[in-house]
């Protein structure tokens, strides 16, 4: 292909862009966590469109400790000639003009992702700065805007030898809830991209925790069915590639012993989390070749087996990416592909790839029709536990729980479902609700883990019955949400390690069998509080550990005889003093003598030494503590210690672990936050030894009671604290992504053990709140 005929004139442009400032939320989704990471997708977007048109193979994201985001590629660099029409520079063209680009230009990207065209002016429109580097022609072209205008225009600072665009951009806080891009979502989605495009590679760093990945699989769709399944395989991976017409169709899948369905589809690299023809075509053809194969393979007794398409999907682990030119999508946000010609497309070939297939490997094929009808008889069975249930709740007095105190209100809307730990706690709640809209329904110890089992079994569970028939609208194939009889389902659990866990199988039994109801936001966590303060007269709830220190830094704070800081300024200084207090204390849980760590964190400028150096000073400092040094281990690396103190024998270890640990980086950011205040006034007194005494000084006559459970809260308590609608807080739970959700949920709920120890051992040192 030329690298000619790729110029301005292939810039076609539709204008305005000061709504995007307007109504962010129609171009990105949204203003929160989501859309600001739309705008990084949006400029590796144009990067992958320049990869899947053969002149790119290298991406680079960046991002900066000054929250900036940096993207690279190798490919032909923006066109940085005039436009005919604009008059300016084509590259600012594409970055100042909304709806102008390569994609409205069939020749230019045959197939492209990106929204609608109207990416990187977007991602300018919504950066406090924006900078460009664009390499191309021999020569390296630089422009800078704010806020989407030019700050100067496109200037030639140097030649080169290499092509490619550069896009670094800081995004605004004025628009965007936060501006805190998560390693964890963008690594996700790049991982995804380079599965799906396996000529390229994706290199991630974040340089705010010095951490860098690098993204290539030969492997491509086929890899990543294998590393997204997390149970046992039960045959190899099926896969094909076809072009019909103008559309390119690749699909990978497998069958594991799981019960689940994981089916993940793209159109043109973009996710389409709510599928679309895409799946529809796929998931048709493949219930269509199973069923026949059935048919035509199965015994006599099996074949009269009614196959549904649930039955056929079960324990499958699938990937389906089609390449379409000019799709159309549901949604500006790219959800569902709503392009109705690629359904027969994609149906037409899985039936007839895979009926091939089974042909050629019967193994297989007799593997995946016996799970097929396993799935088939659980649901049967399930059919007749429900009709079961019925049955016996229409031969009972009342067709609702014994267990059950129902509210008086029949209206949905208002009424609420309190789901309580244990019968004490359930008995409270039953006396201190409001029994015109509360009902309770006490759960006796914990609930059936449902990731473990099918339908069948689970419905034999007396726990899990009682709260189906509470609800109201069934499960499974009969479930009905116009049925539900609450729109408030309140999980209310005591705050400890048991409740956690309760909780979560709560939680797992919503998400995998009555998922509506979290995703219509009618599901929710209560938050009984942790403390009780009481003084004289006055009686005060506090929910947690830092609401209970933020809450005696206020009351404390007149304690303090300081000159030239108003009591404000005091208290704001002293919460920051607190939480830094937090963050060593976890420090300390992980590495020991964190005195040490404090001195490094309290003087950054020792950092800058060689090791050797850095050992001298820390030797220093630990002499004026009067601890002793017995063993010494000093190289570029790591500084190894073995210190002898009052409390005993120290083993101090200073290298990388130390300095990419999350809690040490937290710590040394809330220290600078404390150091840009004047803190002479304090004659070089410590600050944690005086938020000790503000805090003495606040409880000082007062009785503080630490709940350990709802049971210690007589029934005016609970309400009060808990149930009482204008004083209590929940937390509603949503679905930010289904499939990340699911799992979390197959990694810590199923019977896959090894994956959870590995987890468990590489993130254990990021837990930020263990209660044991």
């Amino acid at each position: 292909m030329s690298n000619q005929n790729y110029g301005a004139s292939n810039i076609k442009v539709l204008k305005g862009l000061e709504a995007v400032r307007k109504r962010p939320g129609m171009y990105i989704g949204d203003t929160s966590v989501k859309g600001l990471h739309h705008l990084i997708y949006e400029v590796v977007d144009n990067a992958i469109d320049e990869a899947m048109a053969g002149y790119c193979d290298q991406i680079k994201v960046t991002l900066k400790k000054d929250g900036s985001a940096v993207i690279s590629d190798n490919g032909r660099g923006i066109p940085t000639d005039m436009h005919p029409t604009e008059k300016i520079p084509a590259a600012t063209v594409v970055l100042t003009v909304l709806h102008a680009g390569g994609k409205f230009d069939k020749d230019t990207y045959k197939v492209s992702g990106g929204l609608h065209g109207v990416g990187v002016s977007v991602v300018n429109a919504l950066s406090e700065k924006l900078h460009m580097t664009i390499y191309r022609n021999k020569n390296i072209h630089e422009q800078d805007f704010e806020k989407g205008i030019p700050v100067n225009e496109l200037t030639i600072t140097g030649n080169t030898r290499k092509t490619g665009t550069t896009i670094q951009f800081w995004p605004d806080p004025t628009i965007f809830e936060t501006v805190d891009f998560k390693y964890e979502i963008l690594s996700k989605r790049f991982k995804e991209l380079a599965y799906l495009n396996p000529k390229i590679t994706i290199t991630f760093e974040d340089e705010r925790i010095g951490k860098k990945e690098v993204y290539h699989f030969e492997g491509g769709i086929n890899q990543f069915v294998q590393d997204m399944a997390k149970k046992d395989p039960i045959c190899q991976v099926i896969s094909y590639s076809e072009r019909v017409e103008d559309i390119e169709v690749d699909i990978a899948f497998e069958y594991t012993t799981a019960y689940d369905e994981k089916l993940l589809s793209f159109v043109n690299n973009i996710k389409t989390p709510d599928g679309g023809t895409h799946e529809s075509g796929f998931r048709a053809g493949l219930t269509r070749a199973v069923s026949r194969y059935i048919q035509e393979n199965a015994n006599a007794r099996e074949k009269d087996t009614k196959i549904s398409g649930d039955d056929v999907r079960e324990g499958l682990v699938a990937i389906v990416s089609v390449r379409v030119p000019e799709p159309q999508f549901e949604g500006q946000t790219k959800g569902k592909l709503g392009s109705s010609y690629v359904k027969p497309i994609v149906q037409k070939l899985t039936y007839e790839r895979l009926l091939k297939y089974f042909e050629e490997n019967p193994t297989d094929a007799k593997a995946i029709m016996q799970k097929a009808l396993l799935a088939a008889k659980g649901r049967e069975a399930a059919k007749k536990a429900r009709e079961l249930t019925r049955r016996k709740d229409a031969m009972t007095v009342g067709t609702l729980p014994g267990k059950l105190a129902d509210c008086q209100s029949k209206d949905a809307s208002i009424s609420e479902l309190y789901l309580v730990e244990g019968d004490s706690a359930g008995g409270s709640a039953k006396q201190g609700r409001d029994r015109v809209f509360q009902a309770i329904l006490p759960l006796k110890g914990k609930i059936l883990n449902v990731e473990k089992a099918r339908l069948d079994k689970i419905l034999k569970s007396e726990e899990i019955k009682n709260m189906i028939t509470a609800l109201g609208c069934g499960i499974g194939e009969e479930f009905n949400p116009e049925k539900l009889r609450y729109h408030k389902i309140i999980i209310m659990t005591d705050a400890d390690v048991d409740g956690s866990h309760i909780q979560t199988l709560l939680l797992t039994f919503f998400f995998r069998f009555l998922r509506p109801i979290i995703e219509e936001g009618y599901l929710y966590i209560a938050q009984p509080p942790l403390y009780r303060y009481k003084k004289g007269k006055q009686e005060i709830y506090l929910k947690d550990d830092k609401a209970m220190s933020e809450f005696l830094i206020e009351r404390g704070i007149d304690a303090l005889e300081v000159q030239g800081m108003g009591k404000k300024d005091l208290t704001e200084l002293f919460k920051l003093v607190a939480f830094y207090r937090m963050t060593l204390k976890e420090l300390d849980k992980r590495f020991s003598l964190v005195e040490v760590i404090r001195y490094l964190i309290e003087n950054p400028d020792v950092l800058a030494l060689d090791n050797q150096a850095l050992f001298e000073d820390i030797k220093s400092y630990l002499d004026n503590l009067g601890y002793n040094i017995l063993n010494k281990h000093v190289s570029e690396d790591v500084i190894h210690l073995y210190v002898q103190t009052d409390e005993g024998l120290e083993e101090i270890i200073i290298d990388d672990e130390l300095f990419t640990n999350p809690f040490y980086n937290e710590a040394r950011y809330i220290f600078d936050k404390i150091s840009e205040r004047d803190l002479t006034i304090f004659e070089g007194k410590d600050l944690l030894e005086m938020l000790d005494e503000i805090e003495k000084s606040a409880k000082k006559g007062a009785y503080i009671q630490r709940y350990k459970g709802l049971g210690e809260m007589n029934p005016e308590q609970l309400w009060e604290t808990t149930m009482n609608p204008e004083n209590r807080r929940l937390l509603r739970v949503s679905i930010e992504n289904g499939e990340s959700a699911s799992d979390v949920f197959t990694l810590f709920m199923g019977d896959e053990v090894e994956p959870r120890r590995q987890y468990i051992e590489e993130h254990a040192k990021d837990v930020k709140h263990l209660d044991v």
